[in-house]
């Protein structure tokens, strides 16, 4: 696993039990051009007038505050020009967002209400279960694998955490809130209820619809980029191996 330093921003990789703590970012992708990439952040100072590099500004400071030296983010921990790296990479996603000990969701399209001190002004937040965050498939696992998950809005302002509003997300979402709090307790859920989550999420790419539910359903199998929607069949086809639950049939991309 590819770690960045909070303060050099320099990136190092770690391997199994020499993984340090980390915190880690779940986001929307703004487009291409805007992200820092692998290559880009071996020279950070040439990429900071990047509006995604504001986003590891965010993930380094907020790190560093919490009392970490290590964080992830996948526009550029991951060197997406390997096609081995980026397959082992989404296949170990879950995992990694599980594995850290804080994730930050950064809503970009939310925008809080605050008084004089720069704080959120009242306890409420309106519209920001209604971010494209929520939409998204890459999100979902994001969302559920890690213990803790904060909020914050595109002024990097807190809105909050996923146990502290864990009836609002049910309400939203459908997810149990047992499962926002205990997150291994999915894995408990039929296959259907599990897929419900992800129904009207939606992906750039088609086939990530499907890669994006690996660590949900505990599959692991190769990413074929360019097989459209046969990832899904292919995702459907690894879980009936997996277990025996006729009811995945039910649900189609």
């Amino acid at each position: 696993m590819r770690l960045m330093n909070v303060r050099t921003k320099k990136l190092h990789t770690f391997y199994n039990e020499n993984i340090p703590p980390y915190a880690i970012l779940s986001h929307t992708w703004l487009e291409d051009t805007e992200e820092v990439t692998f290559a880009q952040i071996q020279t950070p100072e040439a990429c900071q007038h990047m509006l995604g590099y504001q986003k590891i500004e965010f993930l380094c400071r907020q790190a560093a505050e919490d009392g970490y030296e290590w964080a992830w983010i996948d526009t550029c921990c991951i060197d997406k020009t390997s096609s081995a790296e980026l397959s082992e990479a989404i296949n170990s996603m879950f995992a990694w967002y599980r594995e850290a000990k804080v994730c930050y969701a950064y809503l970009a399209d939310v925008e809080v209400e605050r008084d004089g001190t720069g704080s959120m002004a009242s306890g409420e937040v309106s519209g920001w279960l209604e971010s494209r965050w929520w939409t998204r498939s890459w999100t979902l696992q994001e969302f559920l694998a890690p213990g803790n998950v904060t909020f914050y809005d595109r002024s990097w302002t807190m809105i909050g955490s996923k146990i502290g509003k864990a009836l609002e997300i049910e309400a939203e979402t459908g997810i149990d809130v047992k499962t926002i709090v205990d997150s291994s307790l999915m894995f408990n859920c039929s296959v259907a209820q599990r897929m419900s989550w992800a129904a009207k999420r939606h992906a750039t790419r088609t086939e990530d619809i499907a890669y994006a539910l690996l660590g949900i359903f505990e599959i692991n199998m190769p990413l074929l980029y360019g097989e459209g929607s046969r990832a899904f069949l292919r995702l459907q086809q690894a879980i009936l191996q997996s277990v025996n639950d006729q009811s995945l049939f039910a649900w189609g991309f």
